[in-house]
């Protein structure tokens, strides 16, 4: 790529935080949760003041301003995310043990219906302008498209690799999806439901985490080998590349404040940059977070940022087995802006 060695240049320069952890942000509490089992994704609805995490079978509903849990959806088994359509009322979980999805309903948090889905639907997002939902298959590698209203399958798309997060662009009638085993973002076109194109996001690797800002076209993915990208959604540039922590699984960006996050569970950091133009993105602050916090949430209204997290047992010396996770410590924490 013709900007390949541009992008690694300035890399270099954005390599020392601005200010380390005297940053924009500051811990604040922790909400707990308690329970047992995996947790992926979380969603926030601001204007209702709604905290949605998925955790094992059931998604957690927290209240952002009493900041304490006040509800659950249950029977969603080995949920990934959570979808919010404000504008129905309903709200959609991502099953990946039982291949499919769940339409809620978000007064009572009761089921309405499920639909059938690809196997393991992972991500999983609501597209407004047509009011459609997309879920993202890991193993099916592929995307089912389905109404919003009605529950009806409207599409399955092939996608030829394994989908982990994707981003809406309404006004461009744009589906963009990190492809994680092809380095890669495809296109999908959200009249036709067809893919329109597939861009290679050298020198990223592995890319899971993506947002967007809209306003100015820019989209900025996490990728396994510790760099946050900022891509032009209009041509699948690679524009700018800072670098992240290890283990990064989630992205966000706050249009009100122009920061874009990458969450990093191994490094137990959020990398916090500032898009001082849409050429250039600046870390402002590596905040200490703790090992194993890899997805997070942002509340575009209050910008506050929520990340889960659970207590491992301690690792014996010398043992590659993956930790075991305490029961009953499992977490929400919340780090708002500084004053």
């Amino acid at each position: 790529m013709r900007h390949t060695l541009g992008v690694l240049a300035v890399v270099g320069l954005a390599a020392v935080p601005a200010f380390a952890q005297d940053g924009p942000y500051k811990f604040a509490r922790e909400i707990a949760v308690g329970g047992e089992g995996g947790w992926d994704y979380a969603s926030v609805d601001a204007p209702a003041h709604r905290l949605y995490v998925s955790h094992s079978t059931k998604v957690v509903v927290i209240d952002t301003v009493a900041n304490k849990v006040v509800g659950e959806i249950p029977d969603t088994p080995g949920v990934h995310g959570f979808a919010i359509a404000a504008d129905l009322g309903r709200g959609f979980a991502s099953n990946g043990r039982e291949n499919k999805a769940s339409i809620i309903d978000l007064k009572t948090l009761k089921l309405i219906q499920k639909v059938d889905t690809g196997e393991n639907p992972d991500s999983i997002l609501y597209e407004p302008g047509r009011k459609e939902v997309y879920t993202m298959n890991g193993r099916g590698k592929s995307s089912t498209v389905f109404d919003a209203q009605t529950g009806k399958v409207i599409a399955t798309i092939p996608l030829e690799g394994k989908p982990e997060f994707a981003a809406t662009d309404t006004k461009a009638g744009k589906i963009y999806v990190n492809m994680e085993d092809l380095n890669a973002i495809k296109v999908i076109d959200t009249a036709t439901h067809k893919v329109t194109a597939t861009w290679p996001i050298a020198p990223g690797e592995s890319a899971s985490g993506m947002a967007f800002d809209v306003a100015n076209h820019r989209l900025f993915i996490g990728c396994d080998n510790k760099l946050m990208l900022m891509i032009d959604s209009t041509n699948g540039k690679v524009v700018y590349s800072t670098p992240i922590g290890a283990g990064v699984d989630s992205n966000w960006f706050d249009a009100g404040t122009k920061l874009a996050f990458s969450s990093n569970g191994e490094a137990a950091t959020v990398t916090v940059a500032h898009e001082d133009s849409p050429e250039v993105l600046k870390v402002v602050q590596t905040l200490k977070t703790k090992p194993g916090a890899r997805t997070m949430a942002l509340d575009p209204i209050t910008h506050t940022i929520y990340l889960a997290i659970t207590d491992y047992e301690p690792k014996p010396a010398g043992s590659t087995a993956r930790p075991k996770a305490i029961d009953g410590t499992f977490r929400v924490l919340v780090y708002t802006m500084q004053k």
